[in-house]
């Protein structure tokens, strides 16, 4: 057992030691990398050849009518840096940035621009490494005035349309450009060109932008590099036209007592021919006809006769009635329809004033009612309520004629007229008056306000 242990001890030392060896081999070579003898940091040179010179604001220059050219203009540059051993065996070419700003040059010709040295790597900034020695002290830059030329844009159409499908011409958002540079680049450009691909069967309408090509006066393809255009790219569109058979149909405004699924009717022309744009096209089967009918406007009997609403046809936008009929008429009636008055005794009051009374001098009210004739027939007086809001009479005291609400709680049934009742508002502690027989004062009270007036937006 103590052996077993003794071997344990012995492995751990031999680890720790080796833990040692590493960890004072690490601090060692640190030190040779980032200090010198005396403690002070030590320093080394890297020499890295042809660094490519970034030149920022060339669209400036374009803007002031002048191009950097790249004759006699430094491209690349030779830069000596001096930084720890540590650091600058650790950088890397790619981490280097050479940088001019051509935003102050206002003139052509040939000039000089100061440049920055700059690292993408955090690691190098805050003067880490520094500039030791370089080609030149400042890049060299040949401005030089740009030629301009306004030139024709056309449109190369590869592909076609489907079965029974058209195409329109093809609509372009710029049919010319300026183009700008040297002359010697701009004087051999005849026009310029783009290509619409639309596919082999386009079902619609196909619109991209497109990047512009530049081709000399027999058809060739010039190079586009030291070329600037007043637009990088056109938007090309293809309109493509689709002819539809569009069914005809209307919107309908139904109400209690009146609704769509107890109509007959037929809209003439069933359908129409329209040609437009296959895109706004596609997934438009129905047109609908405007405004909404309103079922109330059929009244409340039965009839055999169909009534006629005149519409105007209109069509969606960009497109054409190739049938040429421009008006649609709507023939239509009720398939069942019935009508009744029918007397309730169900009145009642609602928001009752404090501290009074109500007397109901109406005890009955005729009602006129429309439906089917299945509805109207099961209705009885218990099915309809009426009901007057005292809500406005709070300090009211006296007789008073007050419209009255009629709903119905059975059936689907719509109520006709306005309808008022006779109430009589007292003081609490006031007792009613002897009953007296009504006069004819009191019976037209209770009568509705007329047949032909209409409430809650039925007839």
């Amino acid at each position: 057992m103590r052996k077993v242990e003794n071997e344990k001890i012995g492995r751990r030392r031999v680890v720790y030691v080796l833990l040692s060896i590493l960890v004072a081999a690490g601090i060692w070579l640190y030190a040779d990398l980032t200090s010198g003898p005396n403690g002070t940091p030590q320093t080394q040179t890297r020499e890295f050849l042809e660094i490519p010179i970034e030149y920022l604001y060339e669209s400036t220059l374009t803007d002031r009518g002048l191009m950097l050219v790249d004759e006699d203009t430094d491209r690349t540059i030779d830069l000596e840096l001096k930084g720890t051993r540590w650091l600058i065996s650790s950088l890397d070419r790619s981490h280097i940035r050479v940088t001019a700003s051509l935003y102050d040059v206002t003139s052509a010709g040939v000039q000089r621009v100061n440049y920055v040295v700059s690292f993408t790597d955090s690691r190098f900034g805050n003067n880490a490494i520094q500039r030791e020695n370089a080609s030149f002290g400042m890049a060299t830059v040949n401005i030089s005035e740009l030629y301009s030329r306004t030139i024709d844009v056309s449109c190369e159409l590869v592909g076609g349309v489907a079965d029974t499908y058209s195409a329109g011409q093809v609509e372009l958002s710029h049919t010319e450009v300026e183009v700008r540079g040297l002359q010697e680049d701009i004087n051999p450009i005849s026009y310029a060109k783009v290509t619409l691909d639309i596919g082999a069967n386009a079902v619609e309408t196909v619109s991209r932008d497109l990047e512009l090509q530049y081709y000399d006066e027999n058809g060739r393809i010039l190079d586009k590099s030291g070329i600037y255009s007043s637009a990088e790219t056109v938007r090309a569109t293809l309109p493509v036209f689709v002819t539809k058979e569009l069914h005809l149909a209307v919107d309908f405004i139904d109400a209690p007592g009146c609704r769509a699924r107890n109509t007959e009717y037929v809209i003439e022309p069933q359908t129409i021919a329209v040609t437009g744009d296959a895109t706004r096209l596609k997934d438009v089967e129905t047109l609908k006809l405007s405004p909404a009918y309103n079922l109330l406007e059929l009244g409340t009997t039965a009839s055999e006769n169909y009534t006629t609403t005149n519409y105007p046809i209109i069509l969606p936008d960009g497109c054409t009635n190739v049938s040429g009929v421009t008006r649609a008429a709507l023939r239509i009636r009720f398939k069942d329809m019935s009508s009744a008055t029918i007397t309730t005794e169900n009145i009642s009051w609602l928001n009752l004033p404090e501290g009074k009374r109500v007397e109901l001098l109406t005890d009955s009210l005729a009602v006129k009612v429309f439906g089917t004739e299945a509805d109207v027939a099961a209705l009885t007086g218990e099915d309809i309520a009426v009901t007057v809001d005292l809500d406005d009479y709070s300090a009211a005291s006296g007789t008073y004629t007050i419209p009255a609400e009629v709903t119905v709680n059975k059936g689907d049934v719509g109520i006709s007229g306005l309808y008022q009742i006779q109430v009589t508002i007292r003081e609490g502690g006031e007792e009613p008056p002897p009953e007296e027989e009504a006069g004819p004062e009191d019976v037209e009270a209770a009568a509705p306000a007329g047949e032909d007036a209409q409430t809650g937006g039925t007839p």
